[in-house]
């Protein structure tokens, strides 16, 4: 697949799909993660219309895995006080992300050049997800979590653009911070990432235009159902790890992957 000067074959995006999927809902950072196995498969960019499409991918594995939320939360919005509760969260909870998205992703878009600050971002993560096993969960709820807990945790989810820096992980751990129960923190950090995804594919859309869908190959194809299959075993695995209270575990990965980029940057040069 040949896609802005640059070649994919079927293995390459299948790989690039699984890490896409995995890590994206894995607290270990699905960009960081990218810039990484870029950088050894030689990889430069994989190209707009994969990105696109891989994106799609784990969208419809979060839709897939919380149907039945997204069924219960839509029936019970227009005659359930805690369901339109729970909307109006979701809602605040994307104003803060959207905005750094806007004003700031030049800049956050920057850190995606060197992998050296990927790897120290990494360690940071390892460091968020490790108190984890030191907080105790609240009592918030659907119901009872406030405007101030979705905008801070709408914040967490903004600064998960620079790469290294985990969605999943620094969204959770915000929410724990702010007192929401487990159950309730995975679902919301879960359920915001639709539309920030959503977004996320839309903007890419606008590059998509120019390529057209002459680029969906069966590369792309492979990549996206990779991406798909990936997420839905990851978001699975993590809510049990999260229940079972075993996060250390993924900060033990954060700062494993995190060193083992900065020895290989450091001994390549």
């Amino acid at each position: 697949m040949e896609l802005g000067g640059v070649y994919l074959d079927i293995f390459q995006a299948i790989v690039l799909g699984l890490i896409q999927g995995l890590t994206e809902f894995f607290p270990v950072s699905s960009s960081g993660h990218l810039v990484i196995f870029q950088q050894l498969l030689g990889i430069k960019e994989s190209g707009i219309t994969f990105e696109v499409m891989v994106h799609f991918g784990t969208l419809l594995s979060v839709i897939c895995v919380f149907w039945q939320d997204i069924v219960r939360i839509a029936k019970g919005f227009w005659h359930e006080k805690q369901e339109r509760h729970f909307v109006l969260m979701l809602l605040l909870g994307i104003i803060p992300t959207g905005l750094m998205g806007v004003f700031l992703n030049d800049f956050l878009v920057s850190f995606y050049e060197n992998p050296l600050t990927t790897a120290f971002m990494l360690l940071i993560t390892g460091i968020l997800l490790f108190t984890l096993t030191r907080l105790t969960p609240g009592r918030k709820n659907e119901l009872t979590m406030t405007v101030a807990d979705a905008l801070l945790i709408s914040v967490a989810q903004g600064i998960a653009i620079i790469p290294g820096i985990s969605r999943s992980g620094s969204t959770i751990t915000a929410a724990l911070w702010r007192g929401l129960d487990r159950e309730t923190a995975v679902r919301f950090s879960f359920l915001v990432s639709i539309p920030v995804i959503l977004g996320a594919t839309v903007l890419e859309l606008k590059e998509f235009a120019v390529s057209g869908f002459s680029g969906l190959n069966s590369s792309i194809w492979w990549g996206t159902a990779a991406a798909f299959v990936g997420g839905i075993f990851a978001i699975r695995t993590f809510v049990k790890f999260l229940q079972k209270g075993k996060f250390h575990y993924f900060a033990y990965y954060c700062w494993f992957a995190g060193v083992v980029t900065i020895l290989y940057n450091l001994l390549a040069n």
